[in-house]
């Protein structure tokens, strides 16, 4: 007589041997295949996206990551690009280091971004929330800050160059018509540096003022609304509601500028070439000083090796430092 139990053994025994998937073999799919037999179709797209992508992959590839392994292979090597290149291994790490003004381009550099920052950021969010409050006229002064960056930077040093000329240049001509100067503005190495800041001020106020007021715009008017209901001044408004509201693009700006900045080489190479006495010498400027004109190459390289392991590092902390504020 059979019982109950030995039918659900017979029934156990009979599915191990016959399979209890789509398959007759007993094989147990796994959920990854199991999805693809449900959408037979979906590898597919997702193959033919990828093909689609390839040749920008290849593009990207080509021309980021080739030049940066390149430019890791000539920092181990003297080349000039006329002779053959030669092997000297980390020879050119050891002259950067040992070069007297390496020590100088650095501190100026840094003093570069410090000051750049001290101001350049600041003021542009000052600007764009001034704009921003002022509803009629806050579109007359966007093209007015925005004038600045359009001018060709190149255009823009030379005319400034003729602003500080210690003889008829117009910001000496202003302040001798009040009894004041003439003042040595590139010419001493007290005035040279904090020139070029103001310069550098100038020319990128305009992008950075209008991405604050993209920023601006995102912002929900109810909060605005809430705010002026429970009686806030414009103070506590941009206190309590837009700064909270900026803060990541306030931290991307930040970043961005402290990169831009420690990368500074037009202002200085135009209107000062690293003078007076080395004073406005910056990294980027000693590089091409090594590559164009002492023609090598490997220690130009090795040198922006280094400098770009140090903004990397440097951008790391940065986001490291501001990860939690940013996320609050």
């Amino acid at each position: 007589m059979t019982t109950s139990n030995d039918l659900v053994v017979e029934a156990t025994a009979a599915a191990s041997t016959t399979g209890s998937g789509p398959h007759d073999d007993g094989r147990v799919l796994e959920p990854r295949a199991r999805r693809r037999l449900k959408h037979p179709g979906r590898w597919r797209r997702d193959l033919s996206a990828l093909v689609l992508l390839l040749p920008a992959l290849l593009l990207f590839g080509v021309f980021s990551w080739w030049p940066i392994l390149r430019s890791l292979l000539l920092s181990v090597q003297y080349n000039n690009l006329v002779d053959a290149p030669t092997w000297v291994g980390l020879d050119n790490f050891a002259n950067v280091f040992s070069d007297p003004i390496l020590l100088t381009a650095v501190r100026n550099t840094l003093e570069f971004g410090a000051l750049s920052v001290l101001f350049g950021f600041p003021i542009p969010l000052f600007l764009a929330i001034m704009m921003f409050e002022l509803r009629r006229l806050g579109g007359i002064f966007r093209v007015l800050v925005y004038i600045p960056v359009i001018i060709p930077p190149v255009v823009s040093v030379l005319l400034w160059k003729f602003f500080y000329d210690p003889d008829n240049g117009l910001f000496n001509a202003a302040l001798g018509a009040i009894g004041l100067g003439p003042f040595p503005w590139l010419q001493s190495t007290a005035t040279a540096l904090p020139s070029l800041v103001l310069l550098i001020l100038w020319a990128g106020v305009g992008s950075t003022v209008l991405l604050f007021l993209a920023a601006l715009s995102g912002v929900s008017p109810e909060l605005y609304e809430a705010a002026e209901t429970d009686g806030a001044s414009i103070w506590q408004r941009i206190w309590h509601v837009t700064l909270p509201q900026l803060r990541g693009i306030m931290l991307i700006l930040l970043l961005l500028q402290m990169i831009g900045t420690l990368q500074i080489f037009t202002e200085p190479y135009v209107m000062t070439d690293g003078g007076p006495e080395n004073s406005t010498v910056t990294v980027l400027l000693l590089i091409y000083r090594a590559a164009f004109i002492n023609g090598d190459f490997g220690y130009a390289t090795a040198l922006s090796v280094l400098l770009a392991a140090a903004l990397a590092i440097l951008s790391a902390i940065y986001l490291r430092l501001t990860r939690a504020w940013s996320t609050s």
